[in-house]
């Protein structure tokens, strides 16, 4: 029987696991003797192999010095909740709200995502990231708004990797003309947008309004895929108040069949490229 894929919770931990024992300065030895058992144990399930019982969760987190009660509660909940496949992450003003979403980019080596109102955000200039932000009703305050922007710029970091992940962008008309900003802005968004989308692993189509009904009229959402094979494929579909994580054969074969959709409905790179550019002269 072949050996079931790690759950999103399951890499998480796993992850969670590995970096604090890291951060402790701890050896996967020292991990296996404090919980009495043999280090392959610790190495897999920092692979996301091999599961862990809460006691000895809680026991880790002890011997790694982790002294937020409410943070090693969240590791041990994500132990405990481990095998559930599909959940919803809430968002809040913290910066590790967006962990999960971050952690997938950047282990991802082919990212999908259709963005109809606005430009995507691994493709986004600071001052268009900073207009949309504070159009936010929720008025987030100055230093709040820079943190955010921050966060999306050091994002972007990742296409300038050695072996950067192969990006596809599905972007709607509507995207390039609404002036987020101001022409200024926008006119400078529009110029890195026409620059990134000539790089060899980023791939931008725009999907303009001619085209009709098409299907991706339920909105934004994005599909990443991991190098591992061992881990399946996840979409993420975000909402006003958090993003929803799926990973069931059934959901990620229909969000597939979706963007192959749009890209057969969408304007090729290069006819993308010359209404980016047409978009731009004529602000």
């Amino acid at each position: 029987m072949p050996e079931s894929r790690p759950t999103v919770r399951q890499r998480r931990l796993a992850k969670t696991l590995a970096k604090l024992r890291e951060d402790a300065g701890k050896s996967p030895e020292e991990a296996a003797e404090r919980i009495g058992c043999h280090r392959s144990k610790i190495s897999r399930v920092e692979n996301a192999r091999l599961g862990i019982s809460l006691g000895e969760v809680r026991d880790l987190l002890r011997f790694y010095g982790v002294e937020d009660q409410d943070y090693a509660e969240e590791v041990v909940d994500l132990a405990r909740r481990r095998n559930e496949r599909g959940w919803t992450r809430k968002l809040s003003l913290k910066i590790p709200s967006y962990a999960d979403f971050i952690d997938y980019e950047e282990s991802s080596d082919y990212i999908r995502s259709l963005e109809p109102m606005i430009v995507a955000g691994l493709l986004q200039t600071a001052d268009y990231a900073r207009a949309l932000l504070r159009a936010d009703p929720s008025m987030l305050s100055s230093e709040r708004i820079d943190e955010l922007v921050e966060v999306r710029m050091r994002r972007q970091e990742l296409l300038d990797r050695t072996s950067p992940p192969r990006v596809c962008v599905i972007q709607g008309e509507a995207a390039l003309r609404a002036q987020v900003g101001g022409p200024a802005v926008m006119a400078g968004q529009l110029d890195h947008l026409a620059k990134v989308s000539e790089r060899p692993n980023v791939e931008v189509q725009v999907l303009p309004f001619d085209a009709g009904a098409h299907a991706g009229v339920m909105g934004t959402f994005v599909l990443f895929t991991f190098p591992t094979p061992a881990f399946s494929d996840i979409v993420c579909v975000e909402h006003r108040t958090g993003n929803l994580y799926m990973e069931t054969p059934e959901d990620i074969d229909a969000y597939t069949i979706t963007f192959d959709s749009l890209r057969s409905a969408a304007l090729s790179p290069a006819e993308s490229l010359d209404m980016i550019n047409r978009v731009k002269r004529d602000l």
